[in-house]
């Protein structure tokens, strides 16, 4: 990918198309929209694909807070510097670059340790706004403020971006591989390398298998996990998970008289090493800690439930069980330094990315991508900007 040349864009506001929401569950509208040049330590930047992850499938539904109209959704993308504010140091005109909804500020204790992914001094949120101060940078051909997303928003031609939010990479990387990094398959790939630091020749079970359960099917693979049962409801996730090395397959629909983790405790005698919970369903937690073996068991919980949504755990069962149970944000990765490790595994054929990407269309055909996510029918589906 090679970087046009921007001078006469530079500092200047630039008019570009966005798909925005202007309704929940409606299909969104592709508009002229204004994008603001970027302010101290931001980055304009050209987006050059996107990919529609489960993240954007959930908010554009969503009706209740922290769901706020119209918006620019999208964060897993790839782009082109196309400008930089003051105190911008890491990137210049022209690099390219992928944006992660995790902040990573290299300066805060957290960023610092190679214990913890979540930034202090820019922690997660669901903000609307620009992360150092509660503005937008986008506006309609009429004024009206546009809500950002993630602190990215790529589904428009253009956006700005925090510098913490953003990473550099080889330009050598094809975009649409590229964009996959940015949010939901580094965070399956994450989960097995850094949070579960998953074992060679151990058993992993996997419950759910959307993009970021075959990518953490795949992580495992990495590590040498000798086997990997991929647990899903969709019967035609067996063949597909046999891509990413899933070995073994539970259908929680034909177990019969027996639970999923009755089913994994006969397979694997006694538990799986590493359980990962990958759809955001609580119960399924609890089913991955049951399925989980004693006295070393670890459960990873990716998948993203509801806020209010509790979890149960009788106290004798915890104490006497020696399993352990851990959150995955991210896949525990640090968006600065091992997302290049990544970038890296990926061009040395090692990490399998193009499996992924089951369908590509172009921006004008965005609400297909939707519908194909809605229908089950993708797990990565590419959108070009201008190809």
């Amino acid at each position: 990918m090679v970087g046009n040349s921007s001078s006469n864009t530079s500092g200047k506001p630039i008019r570009c198309r966005a798909a925005i929401v202007r309704k929940p569950g409606e299909p969104l509208v592709i508009e002229e929209v204004i994008v603001a040049p970027p302010k101290q330590h931001e980055v304009r930047i050209k987006i050059i694909c996107t990919s529609l992850c489960h993240s954007d499938l959930s908010f554009w539904k969503l009706t209740d807070p922290p769901a706020i109209y119209p918006r620019i959704l999208g964060h897993e993308a790839v782009g082109i510097v196309e400008s930089v504010g003051e105190g911008v140091h890491e990137v210049v005109e022209g690099d390219t670059v992928v944006p992660i909804f995790l902040a990573d500020c290299g300066e805060c204790t957290d960023c610092l340790s190679e214990k913890s992914n979540l930034c202090t001094k820019f922690p997660f949120s669901l903000s609307p706004w620009m992360e150092r101060e509660e503005t937008s940078r986008f506006t309609d051909i009429n004024g009206e403020t546009l809500y950002h997303f993630l602190s990215v928003s790529s589904f428009s031609e253009y956006t700005v971006v925090d510098i913490a939010h953003l990473t550099k990479i080889d330009p050598a990387i094809p975009p649409n591989r590229a964009c996959l990094l940015s949010c939901g398959v580094s965070t399956g790939l994450g989960a097995a390398w850094k949070t579960a630091k998953v074992e060679a020749g151990t058993t992993v079970s996997i419950f759910g298998l959307g993009a970021i359960g075959l990518a953490v099917a795949e992580g495992a693979r990495l590590c040498g996990a000798k086997r990997i049962i991929g647990v899903d409801v969709n019967q035609d996730k067996c063949e597909i998970g046999k891509k990413f090395g899933v070995t073994d397959f539970v259908n929680p629909g034909n177990c019969s008289d027996k639970t999923v983790s009755q089913i994994i405790m006969e397979m694997t005698g006694g538990g799986a090493d590493y359980c990962f919970e990958c759809v955001g369903m609580k119960s399924l937690v609890h089913e991955a800690y049951a399925s989980c073996r004693k006295g070393w068991g670890k459960v990873v919980v990716l998948g993203v439930d509801h806020p209010q949504s509790m979890l149960t755990f009788n106290s004798f069962e915890v104490l006497h069980s020696g399993k352990s149970i851990m959150g995955s944000f991210f896949g525990g990765l640090k968006p600065k330094s091992d997302i290049r490790i990544l970038e890296k595994r990926y061009m040395d054929k090692e990490i399998r990315l193009d499996e992924f990407v089951t369908h590509e269309v172009d921006f004008k055909d965005i609400n297909k991508a939707f519908e194909l996510m809605t229908e089950g029918k993708s797990l990565r589906c590419v959108i070009w900007m201008n190809k």
